[in-house]
């Protein structure tokens, strides 16, 4: 009798804490938001909608089609998405391709806003933050501080050899995979298409990014996959596909943390079926990458061995003054750390070093080729200022091109288009409110703006599905880089854009300047997916060289 007393108990209180509870909050409505048009039906009441979009891969398109009648949208019970760059602090100056005058108040990212992260980065965090996912104020601006040196552009162009090996090892491998050229568009066999563009920009930036921050050179571009080792805290190593591994943990999160509470239950769930184990599993192998990575750099440093790279600028300053950093938050600086085992993929944190500094560069080196290659007139003119620029060099030097506008602009461009990090960058407002596109927001309400969204407004970037990169060279250009939210904006942008820029500039230089390539057809379309991060599919081309 006594048990069925308490199965009538724990199911009352099951349906009362997940269903009842959800319903009175969304009627009684405390923060006002049951104004704001639903992402779905039951987005008031449940995260359960969004976390189903997510699974689509096609998140922010979806958010762009609402923003183009519903200016705000409430994405969760106690979240909403902005549709508006007028919600992008612009420092209260008038921009012309706006008709609102935009104040220190109406912002949710840039200087001297007052939103904090919200609790989303506690929840994928490890034992220690790192720079972009930190929430304490203090603390992001000791961090700040402390790696500005390293990711400053005269450091970065003082590793550009490093970059420049790696490109000079594709170069070869695009040398082996040339055709002769095709005798129309539609002239290109399945023989014909020897190179997956999208592959190689991974095993380049990922091998870059490597050396870049510990002066390890992994060999992706020399032996064409990227099988690296991962090591367990056991000592116990074993080989994995790097990007895989990233990639599998990064979507399995990106479909269920937007159940803040849950997230560690949903962890145990999904690990029930069978994709999502396997993405679990896949994903358990990457902070024993780093770990492998990281604790081989640490004993030669522990040997006196001082390298010019990102490790040494985290553990001590140019004049040999000790930061004293604990050994998590190194390894949160490099790229991620396990807050429970390495097995587990619970509460895995990233950072911009060897996550973001590889996986979108890469996605952006990826998009401008295909969009390029979608645009012969765009393609012919960026050709026309390479070549009126360089020599004969196999690998193009990053003096002789950064300052190139169209090639820029081109990067740029494609950047709009295709984001790199197209999801909403979520934050909660300062407890005492704040306003956000004229529209009072209560304390705590989890805000954000899709990058992808952003990029769309006509107001800002009119006929915005067009590739025209013109549009950053017109009068107007310079108008345009406070709404470009490729990089994030503020105190809280991407310390890597220097790098990824860099890596960019020579990459796609090099390469269309030495080869012409093709797609598999005119009407070809790149199949593309969303976690966090843009993951673009194959990209198969035939190249050959120019003549």
């Amino acid at each position: 009798m006594f048990g069925y007393a308490v199965a009538a108990a724990s199911f009352f209180l099951f349906i009362s804490r997940f269903f009842v509870y959800p319903v009175v909050q969304y009627f009684y409505d405390a923060k006002g938001l049951r104004k704001y048009p639903n992402l779905s039906p039951l987005s008031g009441i449940t995260n359960i909608p969004y976390m189903i979009l997510s699974t689509s891969g096609r998140r922010s398109e979806r958010l762009a089609q609402l923003h183009q009648t519903h200016p705000i949208i409430r994405i969760g019970p106690n979240a909403l998405s902005f549709g508006d760059c007028t919600a992008i602090k612009v420092r209260g100056l008038h921009y012309s391709l706006l008709s609102t005058q935009l104040t220190w108040s109406q912002d949710i990212y840039g200087h001297g806003s007052k939103c904090t992260k919200d609790e989303m980065y506690n929840v994928l965090a490890g034992t220690h933050f790192h720079v972009a996912d930190v929430i304490d104020r203090g603390d992001h601006a000791r961090k700040r501080k402390m790696l500005s040196s390293a990711y400053a552009i005269k450091n970065l162009e003082g590793w550009e050899h490093k970059i420049a090996e790696k490109i000079s090892r594709v170069v070869t491998h695009f040398d082996n995979c040339c055709t002769d050229p095709p005798r129309s568009s539609r002239d290109i066999g399945h023989d014909d298409l020897k190179v997956d563009y999208r592959r190689w920009t991974n095993f380049f930036t990922m091998e870059a990014i490597v050396d870049i921050g510990l002066s390890e050179d992994v060999g992706f571009t020399k032996v064409g996959n990227d099988e690296i080792t991962c090591e367990e805290f056991d000592g116990s190593q074993r080989k994995v596909p790097y990007a895989k591994s990233l990639h599998s943990l990064l979507t399995a999160q990106s479909h269920i943390v937007w159940s803040y509470k849950f997230y560690p239950y949903l962890v145990k769930l999904t690990n029930l079926i069978p994709s999502y184990r396997t993405c679990w599993k896949l994903g358990a192998a990457y902070p024993g990458i780093v770990f492998h990575q990281a604790k081989k750099r640490f004993a030669r440093y522990q040997a006196g061995e001082k390298l010019d790279d990102f490790f040494q600028a985290l553990m001590e300053t140019k004049t040999g003054s000790i930061h004293n950093l604990e050994w998590g938050e190194i390894i949160a600086e490099l790229a991620v750390m396990s807050k429970l085992k390495p097995q587990s993929s619970n509460g895995l944190t990233h950072s911009c070093t060897v996550n973001a500094g590889s996986v979108t560069t890469a996605t952006a080196i990826n998009n401008v080729m295909y969009l390029l290659l979608k645009h012969p007139r765009v393609l012919t003119k960026l050709r026309e200022e390479l070549d009126a620029n360089l020599g004969d060099e196999d690998v193009v030097p990053y003096d002789k091109v950064k300052h190139l506008p169209y090639l820029r602009a081109c990067l740029d461009e494609a950047m709009r288009i295709f984001p790199p990090t197209p999801f909403n960058l979520p934050r909660f407002t300062p407890a005492e409110g704040t306003t956000v596109m004229g529209e009072f927001i209560p304390g705590r309400t989890s805000v954000s703006m899709s990058s992808y969204v952003a990029h769309r407004d006509t107001k800002v970037f009119p006929d915005p599905e067009t590739f025209l990169p013109e549009r950053w060279l017109s009068e107007e250009g310079k108008e345009l880089q406070p709404f470009f939210l490729t990089f994030s904006a503020g105190s809280r942008g991407c310390l890597g854009r220097n790098i990824s820029y860099l890596e960019q500039y020579v990459m796609t230089a090099t390469m269309l300047h030495r080869y012409d390539f093709a797609l598999p057809s005119p009407e070809w379309e790149q199949y593309r997916y969303e976690h966090f991060n843009e993951n673009p599919g194959t990209l198969p081309l035939k190249v050959w060289r120019r003549k």
